[in-house]
């Protein structure tokens, strides 16, 4: 990918300010004795008296000071510690969720003789640790977990404030989301490999988002018995984004139920080293016969980018595209398909990588290369929804309805007209993917069938596989294998692949992100029945940054 005119692929919206009172440390040990302005009002009470001072000539800007900062954070911690809610929320810009969350820290959550220890400030931001007990019904644990706060400035009327997300009660809830104790509504779940050896994350670090959804979606039935827990229940923007309720603490324990999964224990292995080399890397391992998923690994810990990311995936999609391009005839891999440096599409001017250009030249070569505009010449003899079209009804992508095991991302391809139709022919536009999809969409060009990924059998609970409308021709698959390998001996992909042919092929993707220096790295490839992806966030050329770790989980499938 080059640098052509960047398409933004994520916009940051910053957060309503609204006006509220703010405490003061005049003194004392701890987090020191706090004067409240107004102490204990209600949020319509704080906005009457913004209102009335929003428009003081006086009203303070610019960055804040330290003592501003440690004001504003004292105050927070002292009256959350002391039970104070009203006063704790009146000192964040938030006080209605405030409010919500830090009653139900007691309420629901059942956390008593709680201890904030603040630590060192970083500018606006303070970090500090929590110390409490859980009980329920006469049974107690206690709890520690690390968190952090920001303090920011009002617009409104100039005073510093705690920037409230439900985060800073604990890093690992979400707006919206929220902290209860009692028994589990779902049993706990022992996770298998193909193998038969179990599945924790002491092993296996990354697991901890595919353990926590293989719970939610087999604990009732996979013969378990609920325990007692402090749990985070997802709101809804959370469930939006499937993610899972996650156990914080077990304070007395369910009997386990029990699932098979069909990774491989060589491969999971494998993949968490492969990822733990870079800062921001994922990888997904699958079969294309049958669509099993034999790893996938992150090197975050949270979030699983790898099943449920959604990144613009660069020139990886150049594989769909190409496979439309075959079968409406428009062009084919020995076929003349000049690559222009420069191309003009509704008013935006695309660029290649480096601003190079392949004046006479087979389209084989062009894709090797991965030469954007051979791809995007082509707009104007399309549809809008063309791509859109070919990724649902050849590669089962964008129709939402895989049912692999646990919570995932099927990928999207909206129909987009002008610039951005053109600029999703080369993976960026409003197109989305993550290293599940696109090993999926290696393995559907190794077999010439979609094989829907999954990592549990569907015979477990009974469920349906999606199926894609169609498949391709024998003379498509043909030909994208063709300039898969290509790639692959003597393309872009070349130095990744060494060693590793004949019986295989690969793509290379780089995709720009508005903010980031450096482009998110992208890769997939086959290898006889082996498919992977591979994306590395802010990390470079696809060869040369996810190149290496899908190769090396290639190179194990002998």
């Amino acid at each position: 990918m080059g640098n052509r005119r960047r398409v933004a692929e994520r916009r940051k919206t910053k957060p309503a300010v609204v006006g509220g009172m703010i405490a003061v440390v005049i003194g004392g040990a701890g987090f020191g004795v706090y004067a409240l302005y107004g102490g204990g009002a209600a949020a319509d009470d704080r906005s009457t008296a913004t209102s009335a001072t929003a428009h003081h000539k006086d009203i303070k800007t610019g960055p804040l000071s330290a003592a501003e900062v440690k004001t504003a954070a004292a105050g927070f911690l002292t009256a959350w510690q002391q039970g104070k809610v009203p006063q704790a929320a009146a000192v964040t810009n938030d006080s209605t969720a405030a409010t919500t969350l830090l009653t139900g820290y007691t309420k629901d959550a059942h956390i008593t003789g709680v201890t904030l220890t603040e630590g060192t400030r970083t500018g606006d931001e303070v970090p500090f640790s929590v110390k409490g007990t859980v009980s329920y019904k006469g049974t107690k644990k206690p709890l520690a977990y690390e968190s952090s706060l920001t303090v920011v400035r009002s617009k409104e009327d100039g005073k510093p404030y705690v920037d409230w997300h439900s985060s800073v009660v604990h890093p690992d809830l979400k707006d919206g989301d929220s902290l209860v104790t009692g028994e589990s509504g779902t049993p706990p779940v022992k996770a298998y490999d193909r193998d038969g050896g179990e599945l924790t994350t002491a092993k296996y670090p990354s697991l901890g988002p595919v353990l926590d959804g293989l719970r939610e979606k087999y604990g009732k039935i996979a013969g378990g018995k609920a325990g007692i827990e402090l749990r985070v229940v997802r709101g809804k923007a959370s469930e939006k984004s499937k993610l899972s309720d996650k156990t914080l603490l077990t304070l007395t324990k369910g009997t386990p139920g029990s699932v098979k999964t069909t990774l491989s224990p060589t491969l999971q292995a494998a993949a968490e080293q492969q990822v733990a080399k870079q800062a921001k890397a994922s990888a997904v391992v699958m079969r294309p016969s049958t669509g099993e998923i034999l790893a996938v690994a992150n090197t975050s810990h949270g979030f699983n980018v790898a099943f449920q990311g959604s990144l613009a995936p660069g020139s990886t999609m150049k594989i769909v595209t190409s496979t439309m391009l075959f079968e409406k005839d428009l062009v084919h891999p020995d076929e003349s398909h000049p690559c222009p440096k420069t191309y003009k599409l509704a008013g935006w001017t695309f660029h290649n990588d480096d601003d190079s250009e392949i004046k006479k030249g087979t389209f084989k070569l062009a894709f090797g290369a991965s030469c954007n505009n051979a791809f995007i010449n082509f707009a104007p003899k399309l549809s809008n929804s063309d791509l859109t079209n070919e990724a649902q009804q050849v590669y089962g992508l964008g129709m939402n309805n895989w049912a692999i095991g646990v919570p995932s991302f099927d990928g999207s391809i909206p129909v987009q007209s002008g610039a951005q139709m053109g600029a999703s022919l080369i993976g960026q536009g409003g197109v989305r993917m993550n290293p599940l999809n696109m090993a999926s969409v290696a393995s559907t060009v190794e077999t010439g069938v979609f094989h829907q990924p999954y990592l549990v059998a569907p015979s477990v609970d009974n469920r349906t596989l999606a199926k894609a409308s169609r498949t391709m021709s024998s003379t498509t698959q043909a030909e994208l294998k063709e300039v898969m390998q290509y790639t692959a001996s003597y393309g872009t992909a070349a130095k990744a692949m060494a060693g590793l042919g004949p019986n295989y092929g690969a793509k290379t993707g780089s995709a720009e992100v508005d903010g980031q220096k450096k482009p998110n790295g992208w890769f997939t490839a086959f290898r006889g029945d082996l498919a992977a992806a591979g994306v590395v966030q802010a990390g470079g050329h696809g060869g040369d940054t996810a190149g290496p770790i899908v190769a090396a989980l290639l190179k194990m499938g002998g």
